[in-house]
């Protein structure tokens, strides 16, 4: 839902054959090639009042490559913008090739439908010839494929998901911490406890309803969905399932935390921007309990962050999210991640893949992996001890990788995602039931995919 500054520094592979054109026969006084001089390139990503680090990221990285491709000029053109807005924003500029973007800011869970909608460049050619791509995690680098087995996105970091938890809260109503729930039912308990022993706390956050979009339900739904017996789509039939008792169940857990007065209220919930109390106000005043979130919420409060929190990592706690019952796995994840893309519209793709990799070298990559922490996706990243002692939780949300799952990566995806929205809306405010709203989902899911896409299970 969220996302750290970069220092960028320009480090070109001496085997960039294809790109030589532009890049090599430089002068004794620039890099940059007769021919690339007066070219300009066009950088679009979201950029709002608590989300800056990309912006400075950009900012640095235009300084460097444009010191060392003389007569290039790199135009940062930031969104402001939320994340479904960015989204819709973007889509909008690149319906014409007069403000479609060189390189762009893009969610890994709209690569294959931007890909099919033409919008972004295929990238194998230029990542063959690219050393550093060989540095990146295999699993990683299937963010950016889309359904011709092609490489349209590069990642800039993966993330987890995870429960984050207020030790003094939980103390409070005499759970003992380091805290692990083993089942939902747990949860539950635990949550009526912290409001037992204080009625003004929020004991457990868990976002719904369409005001926070994406954030519903990577940090909401499928933390409960994934740990059932049941799933949203099935890779092996490519097809998406309707009709499981699991669907049905993690909306009556919704329903549960809400009725009961134990999340946020309805009204809340609804509200885009939610989540700026959560970091900012709940959690550092001591007035929630716990909440799923990202792997990245520690840069909110790390020295430095939008809500800068002295101590936080003395006061908070993380732990992974139970299955349903406690079976195995014993816990669920969600990851995701954001990605830079190459426009499809682009008049010079050989500069917007080098300004690409300016960004995403080993030194700038470790840079935004850590100020953002963010799960690096580049092995020698991953490695580096400056990572690894960036917060006291690299390690436990890193681990969480072992029991995660990912949006299923189709172009029919992101209405199905709205879709999900809609059901846990209903269901938190009183609309329908969750086997109603579950039945309403899955007329959906038919509508818009078609009776051949769809698995009863």
């Amino acid at each position: 839902m969220r996302r750290p500054v970069i220092k960028a520094q320009v480090k070109f592979a001496a085997a960039l054959v294809s790109v030589a054109a532009v890049l090599a026969a430089a002068t004794s006084c620039s890099s940059t090639p007769e021919s690339a001089a007066g070219k300009s390139l066009k950088i679009v990503y979201q950029k709002t009042n608590s989300f800056t680090a990309l912006d400075e990221a950009m900012q640095d990285a235009k300084k460097e490559f444009e010191a060392s491709n003389t007569g290039v000029t790199v135009d940062l053109q930031p969104i402001q913008a939320d994340d479904d807005d960015y989204g819709t924003k973007l889509a909008l500029a690149q319906r014409s090739g007069d403000t479609a973007p060189d390189v762009f800011y893009e969610d890994t869970f709209k690569v294959r439908s931007d890909v099919d909608a033409g919008y972004l460049l295929k990238l194998d050619g230029y990542l063959e010839k690219w050393d550093d791509w060989s540095e990146f995690n295999e699993a990683a680098k299937e963010a950016g494929r889309a359904d011709d087995g092609g490489i349209y996105a590069v990642p800039l970091g993966t993330d987890t998901r995870a429960i984050w938890y207020n030790k003094a809260v939980l103390q409070k109503a005499g759970i003992a911490v380091p805290w692990q729930p083993k089942t939902w039912d747990e949860i539950l308990s635990a949550a009526r406890a912290m409001k037992a022993a204080d009625p003004n706390v929020i004991p457990f956050n868990m976002y719904a309803g369409k005001g926070t979009g994406e954030g519903t339900v990577m940090q909401g739904f499928y933390e409960l969905l994934y740990g059932t017996d049941s799933s949203l789509y099935d890779p092996g039939e490519k097809k998406w399932v309707v009709g499981s008792q699991g669907f049905t169940d993690s909306l009556a857990f919704l329903k549960t935390l809400y009725d009961e007065k134990l999340a946020v209220s309805p009204a809340e919930a609804l509200d885009a921007n939610v989540w700026k109390k959560v970091f900012g106000e709940w959690f550092p005043q001591g007035k929630l309990g716990a909440t799923v979130e990202g792997s990245y919420s520690p840069s909110f409060w790390q020295k430095g962050g939008t809500y800068e929190w002295a101590g936080y990592e003395q006061d908070m706690g993380v732990a992974m999210f139970p299955t349903q019952k406690g079976q195995d796995p014993g816990g669920v994840s969600m990851s995701g991640g954001w990605t830079l893309a190459v426009g499809a519209k682009s008049k010079n793709p050989e500069l917007a893949f080098s300004f690409l990799t300016t960004v995403l070298n080993k030194k700038n990559a470790l840079a935004y992996n850590v100020s953002n922490s963010q799960i690096a996706v580049r092995t020698d990243v991953a490695s580096e001890p400056d990572y690894l002692a960036a917060n006291p939780f690299v390690k436990d949300v890193s681990d969480l990788v072992k029991v995660t799952h990912y949006r299923p990566a189709t172009a029919d995806y992101p209405r199905i995602s709205t879709a999900v929205q809609v059901a846990t809306e209903s269901v938190i405010t009183g609309k329908q039931s969750p086997e109603d709203a579950a039945a309403e989902y899955d007329a959906t899911v038919r509508k818009l995919v078609g009776e051949d896409k769809v698995l009863e299970k």
